[in-house]
């Protein structure tokens, strides 16, 4: 029976979605004492459509939470180098020793994942995959008080929560049955297809650039490489004939015939996986009874690789917030959560566009990388530190 499955009928905080956003947000606030339920339709670390790279303060939550280690002993190769590639011009960036990180990572979602889960357990949070967050309960005045799960046979049980928290991707659930608003958008979205391969050089991110395209070789575990190709969507959606095979081997023909060549004499570790791309939004965050939490609340577009960060980073304002509770409390996540994302949001959308030149692309970057210092900065002044004027690459 479904009910054998939940441990009690009331939660402090009842969460859909397992993955980076609600396992960590889980574990926070298990960590802190409260009755936390988790549920995802999907096995413990299934994979998932990601790029998997950490940017410096996604790594550094990791690190804050006591997690890193278990992440450097899944495997996972440290990043020690970035070199962007701007047409035939390389420029080779170490990654900088401080905050007690000298190394980059990027996990696989099958390792992160189980991980965050494995984490929020060992917290007190009682995980259950297998099952789904299908409604909300809502008093008479509108209020959220509890969620509707079901599993795979369809069979429901009903759980009360002071707070619903929608960790459940893009297409939340929990945001569309809460109706939350829309409070920002974007025109642009890039596409892209992306897989892994076996034998190419391990030695840090790099990320090429040329007018109209994109493509990287992101190291990660097992000894394998993520390398992606990024378009626009209409090149994407025009693809059809070529295939994803053909659209990925072109287009990293035409950034960089180095890497193409590299990429055709490894060993393939995976089937191509391909994502037509998805405009970038901000709903609101918080509502009477409900939360969002990643990309259910806040979407960015994938080319500048910074949805797991953004969901370790949103994950403990969240919990934070929900610990000193209130309305106050709640509304101040939003705030803090629009405050740290809105110029990293606008300036992916101007990358996304493609309608930039090589030299105003390494602007872009500029600004993008003066907008990931302050998030670091953001996330060290949680632990009381006080932020840096030094400039930070």
């Amino acid at each position: 029976m479904i009910t054998s499955r939940i441990r009690r009928d009331r939660y402090d905080v009842v969460i859909a979605g397992a993955r980076c956003a609600g396992a960590s947000t889980a574990m926070l606030l298990a960590r802190r004492s409260l009755r936390v339920l988790v549920v995802d339709p999907l096995p413990r670390g299934s994979d998932t459509l990601s790029t998997h790279a950490l940017m410096r303060a996604g790594v550094l939550q990791l690190h804050r939470w006591g997690l890193l280690d278990r992440v450097r002993a899944a495997g996972t190769p440290a990043i020690r180098t970035t070199t962007f590639h701007y047409g035939d011009e390389a420029i080779r960036l170490p990654i900088k020793d401080r905050d007690g990180l000298d190394s980059l990572y990027a996990p696989r979602r099958t390792v992160l994942d189980a991980i965050l889960v494995d984490a929020a357990t060992e917290s007190g949070a009682e995980v259950q995959h297998g099952l789904a967050l299908v409604g909300l309960l809502k008093d008479g005045h509108g209020r959220v008080r509890g969620a509707t799960l079901a599993d795979g046979d369809r069979r429901t049980v009903e759980v009360a929560a002071e707070l619903v928290v929608g960790a459940d991707g893009v297409r939340s659930k929990v945001a569309r049955l809460a109706e939350a608003p829309l409070d920002y958008s974007v025109p642009h979205a890039a596409a892209s297809v992306y897989g892994y391969w076996r034998g190419l050089p391990a030695d840090g991110n790099h990320w090429y650039y040329r007018e109209g395209a994109s493509v990287g070789t992101i190291p990660t575990n097992d000894g394998d490489t993520c390398v992606f190709a990024v378009m626009p969507r209409e090149r994407f959606e025009g693809s059809r004939a070529e295939g994803m095979d053909g659209l990925h081997r072109d287009t990293l023909a035409t950034v960089s015939a180095e890497l193409a060549a590299g990429v055709a004499s490894a060993e393939p570790t995976s089937r191509l996986r391909g994502f037509p791309g998805l405009p970038g939004f901000l709903r609101r965050a918080t509502g009477p009874g409900w939360a969002l939490v990643g990309d259910a609340g806040y979407f960015r577009d994938p080319i500048t690789a910074h949805g797991i960060t953004d969901a370790l980073c949103d994950a403990e304002l969240l919990a934070r917030a929900v610990i000193e509770g209130g309305a106050q409390a709640m509304a101040g996540y939003q705030e803090r959560r629009d405050d740290r994302v809105r110029s990293l949001l606008d300036v992916t959308d101007r990358i996304a566009s493609f309608r930039w030149s090589l030299d105003e692309i390494r602007d872009l970057h500029l600004t993008l990388s003066r907008d990931m210092n302050a998030e670091v900065e953001a996330m060290l002044s949680l632990d009381g530190r006080q932020p840096t004027t030094a400039p930070r690459v």
